[in-house]
């Protein structure tokens, strides 16, 4: 495969050809050492080959395998200076941030809404107008035409029997949103 420069076409892409396949194996194994991955390896060696077969015909050197190696090189050098981020390794791996439930939210709000609607009617009045809508005392009796001793009796009683309908790691949990 000495100078190349004088091949017709046909001839140069027999001749790429011809080196493919007796040097491909040996070069995906350079791609393998240099990125420590089999489809990453052959995705730098289809690239390197793409990039040079249009030069082939010009490629005058007398080991090609070492212009393809260099070219191997190069572009995963190319590669991993694009694709690093600034990563440091530290030599202590912090601690573990404890993952919240993400369905814990959705739990909490199913149980309380069948518990809600388990009250009687007037205390699941009192309890939606004064702690899911955020009303006064004074303006939940005045909503429900009552007085603020009834709305805060009626919530007494409600949340009372909220507590004893919610299991207790809701009941906590749901202790902070009703300002019991």
């Amino acid at each position: 495969m000495g100078s190349q420069g004088s091949l017709s076409a046909e001839e140069r892409d027999g001749d790429f050809e011809a080196f493919v396949a007796a040097r491909g194996p040996r070069l995906l194994r350079v791609a393998w050492l240099l990125t420590g991955d089999a489809h990453l390896a052959e995705d730098l060696l289809q690239t390197v080959l793409a990039r040079v077969w249009p030069k082939w015909g010009r490629i005058t050197l007398d080991h090609p395998e070492a212009y393809v190696r260099r070219a191997l090189v190069h572009t995963h050098v190319s590669w991993w200076r694009r694709h690093w981020r600034g990563e440091v390794p530290h030599g202590d791996v912090p601690d573990a941030v404890p993952v919240a439930d993400a369905y814990a939210g959705v739990d909490l709000e199913q149980s309380l809404a069948a518990a809600v609607r388990a009250l009687p009617a007037r205390q699941r009045a009192v309890v939606v107008l004064r702690y899911f809508e955020d009303l006064s005392v004074e303006e939940t009796a005045a909503t429900l035409g009552c007085t603020t001793g009834t709305v805060k009796s009626q919530s007494s009683k409600a949340l009372r029997t909220l507590r004893g309908l919610l299991p207790s790691d809701d009941r906590e949990r749901a202790d902070c949103g009703l300002g019991a």
